[in-house]
């Protein structure tokens, strides 16, 4: 491995926002600040930094007809600057694909041409940087700079060169990680044992076909498809599907026009405002929002065991929610035993199968690690949890002049939208105009017919605080 030369910081040259991780919410942010206006503000200079070799979005998860449960507007820049040259419509003109788009009439796309679509942005854009895995963050106080120190890696992971780069601003979008219950960690951690995370469904899923029994844990969307592509591709009679959930039903996603509104910058503006208790208690009661399936999805579902009932008997399948898995054990080299609690019956019974799929969820990565450079000047909540404003960065000490942007790290703070693609081009308007001192992407006042409160908000978010210098061309 080659030491680069590590420069002293000039303070003429930094970036005005290193982005960290290029994901679906930063690619958003980098789309939009390379094409500012520039009526309104010279662009600001970026860079964006990932630690994978090139984009991908969730490919253990691209199942052939899975769907986005958001409509294609909700691309990385439409409701925030309808007019960008990267939007999913310019995106389908440029695969003379729009005709038959129109023609197809559908809202919502399928996974796999969402991720096509991201990386046709990446392919165009420049200052991202693939294969940089960011290792600490400091903050310069005599030059009033972000440090950042990177390890460049081969296209094999492995560790080329050392750099660092400095910034006057961050915003950190390394995304969520998958969510493994505590009793099946230790199975995981086993390669010889047969239970992934549906996140590396896809990379798996002829080995799975292939096991005498499955066993498919999580009633959330992800949980469903899978369902739905193991019952699609086992023969008749023979399924041997176990699919268990903890929720007390295989419940619908709440998707109606005014529940969708949960989904708007007025809530965001709402649940903000609201004290830290309130919030806690708030957003475990919120699950249907975002963790049940999709109609389309239950109904499929129901019509293919529907379908195998044609000819006398039922298909080897059982769906059981109310459970919980206790502890699990592997038995043999292929056999795992499942130790199972019904919370309403209070039973207990095993669960044997040859393969487990845990459709868990995902959580937030840890910012920990990450800023331990900056942990002094961090401000924590009464959970210890970081502090968020409602322009979406990180609460520091005054000391610290820039600026550290989260994009979908604060569910806490946010609500339930956080995680969602179709708040990404919004709050990445929100974090630009923050960051320019300026409005160049102006947005607007309400967006919901839901009045969320007695004492709504009923001004827009000032651009900037009096402290904040705007950037112009030149600085």
């Amino acid at each position: 491995m080659t030491d680069l030369p590590t420069p002293t910081p000039d303070p003429h040259q930094p970036h005005d926002l290193a982005g960290i991780g290029i994901g679906p919410f930063n690619l958003s942010l980098a789309a939009l600040a390379h094409n500012i206006p520039t009526t309104h503000h010279h662009p600001p200079t970026t860079a964006f930094y990932e630690q994978r070799p090139a984009f991908h979005w969730h490919p253990g998860l691209l199942i052939e007809g899975a769907t986005l449960q958001v409509p294609f507007l909700a691309d990385l820049v439409t409701l925030a600057d309808p007019t960008n040259p990267w939007t999913f419509l310019n995106y389908l003109r440029s695969r003379d694909r729009l005709f038959p788009f129109y023609f197809a009439e559908r809202f919502h796309i399928q996974r796999a041409e969402y991720d096509a679509y991201c990386r046709w942005v990446t392919h165009q854009l420049p200052n991202l940087h693939f294969n940089h895995q960011i290792d600490a963050i400091r903050w310069n106080q005599q030059h009033q700079l972000f440090e950042i120190d990177f390890t460049q890696l081969d296209p094999d992971g492995e560790a080329q060169a050392l750099g660092r780069t400095h910034a006057r601003n961050i915003a950190l979008g390394i995304g969520t990680e998958p969510h493994i219950p505590e009793p099946l960690r230790p199975l995981t951690e086993d390669e010889n044992t047969p239970v992934i995370h549906s996140a590396d469904y896809l990379h798996h899923r002829q080995e799975l076909l292939d096991a005498e029994h499955i066993t498919i844990i999580g009633s959330g969307q992800s949980g469903a498809e899978i369902f739905l592509d193991l019952l699609r591709a086992r023969p008749h009679g023979h399924e041997n599907l176990h699919w268990l959930t903890r929720t007390q039903a295989f419940a619908p996603m709440e998707y109606s026009k005014l529940g969708l509104e949960h989904f708007t910058p007025d809530y965001t503006h709402y649940f903000h405002a609201l004290p830290e208790p309130v919030r806690d208690e708030l957003i475990p009661r919120q699950w249907q929002l975002h963790k049940g399936i999709d109609t389309d999805t239950i109904t499929a579902i129901h019509d293919e065991l529907y379908h195998r009932t044609l000819h006398g008997g039922w298909p080897h399948t059982t769906l059981t929610p109310g459970v919980s898995v206790r502890t699990a054990g592997r038995l043999t080299n292929t056999r795992i035993e499942l130790h199972l609690e019904h919370t309403q019956q209070n039973t207990r019974t095993r669960l044997t199968t040859d393969a487990v799929i845990l459709a868990t969820g995902y959580c937030e990565r840890p910012l920990t690690r990450l800023l331990a450079g900056l942990e002094p000047h961090l401000h924590r909540d009464a959970s210890q949890r970081p502090r968020i404003d409602d322009r979406f960065r990180l609460v520091l000490d005054p000391a610290i002049t820039g600026h550290i942007y989260v994009q979908n790290a604060e569910r806490h703070t946010h609500g339930v939208g956080a995680p969602d693609l179709g708040l990404a081009a919004w709050r990445s308007a929100t974090i630009l105009n923050d960051l320019t001192g300026t409005n160049p992407y102006p947005l607007p006042e309400r967006t919901a017919f839901t009045t969320f409160g007695l004492t709504p908000r009923t001004t827009p978010i000032p651009t900037q605080n009096s402290d904040l210098t705007p950037l112009t061309h030149g600085n």
